[in-house]
């Protein structure tokens, strides 16, 4: 008992004389191999991330589609940010905390475009954040290596990254047009005519422009970019058409089942509606599952900053 009592103190940085001196180096937090931050084999299941969706196809130069299937990693504070390159970007709260928090701040979804260039990476659908989903928005800039160079967080639930790679160093190196295909090379080339002949307005060019990026698939269709709404939002009960009622009827059953795969994954008992007011009605009390909320403390379950 006494050495197994050591052994923790051990571990722990302790001593059996008190606690090790300021200058007394720190545990090593053991670096678990990744897979993309997510569904990591080498993770117990309990701690696993759970991703809404998969990842968009890659897009966008070719040059960089060599960084497909790596990830990279930045520790900031207390916390551990891992962007992998069009998969998603992920946050590990470096701390001993029992619940200490892990979650998807973004997957790969589409490109921002300005000016005939790539300007970033838009990752979203990342973990539920107050009454929406968490988002990353990833710089790509100039650099020696590849490396994360920078996390903040401008507004809440929103992310700015910046990669740096020496990949986008060239002054062509984010260049759209080169990218398309010569079917759409050629489109691009008559909208262009079009607007100089003024036989289309600025805001029809634009138009135009997008859904040409939409076809190419760097960009998603505006229904595709449809927000999804989550419990407890302001609009949570605007029902006015039935079209609204079916979208929220599929998407409350694809929450259902996600809430249910959770309570089956950590052994918490749940019943059908059905069997619950049976046995009430014979007098028996069933175990209620845990709301939510009581499972936001968890590790690997939702979670906010």
């Amino acid at each position: 008992m006494a050495a197994g009592l050591a052994r923790l103190l051990l571990l722990l940085g302790l001593s059996a004389r008190g606690p090790a001196p300021a200058g007394a180096a720190k545990m090593k937090v053991v670096e678990e191999p990744n897979s993309f931050g997510v569904n990591n084999p080498f993770l117990p299941q309990a701690s696993r991330l759970q991703a809404k969706r998969d990842p968009s196809p890659v897009s966008g130069p070719v040059h960089l589609f060599r960084l497909s299937g790596k990830c990279f990693s930045l520790v900031e504070s207390t916390y551990k940010y891992e962007f992998c390159p069009f998969h998603n970007v992920t946050q590990h709260e470096q701390t001993f905390r029992w619940n200490a928090y892990s979650g998807i701040l973004g997957i790969w979804h589409e490109w921002e475009i300005a000016n005939n260039t790539f300007t970033g990476m838009w990752m979203r659908d990342g973990d539920a954040c107050r009454s929406r989903s968490r988002q990353s928005k990833v710089e790509l800039a100039c650099g020696k290596s590849n490396r994360l160079a920078h996390v903040s967080e401008p507004s809440t639930c929103v992310y700015a990254l910046t990669f740096e790679t020496p990949l986008v160093c060239h002054p062509h190196a984010l260049l759209v047009y080169p990218t398309l295909p010569e079917a759409l090379q050629r489109q691009w080339d008559q909208v262009e005519q079009d607007l100089a002949d003024e036989l289309i307005t600025p805001q029809g060019h634009e138009k135009l422009l997008r859904t040409l990026f939409e076809d190419a698939g760097y960009l998603k269709t505006p229904e595709e970019n449809e927000p999804t709404q989550l419990e407890g939002g302001p609009d949570s009960l605007g029902f006015e058409t039935l079209e609204n009622c079916r979208k929220a009827h599929k998407e409350l059953s694809k929450e259902i089942k996600r809430l249910k795969g959770l309570l089956t994954q950590h052994g918490i008992p749940y019943t059908r509606p059905t069997e619950t007011s049976n046995l009430e009605h014979l007098g028996h009390k069933t175990p209620r599952a845990k709301s939510p909320e009581q499972l936001r403390g968890d590790p690997g379950l939702r979670g906010s900053l």
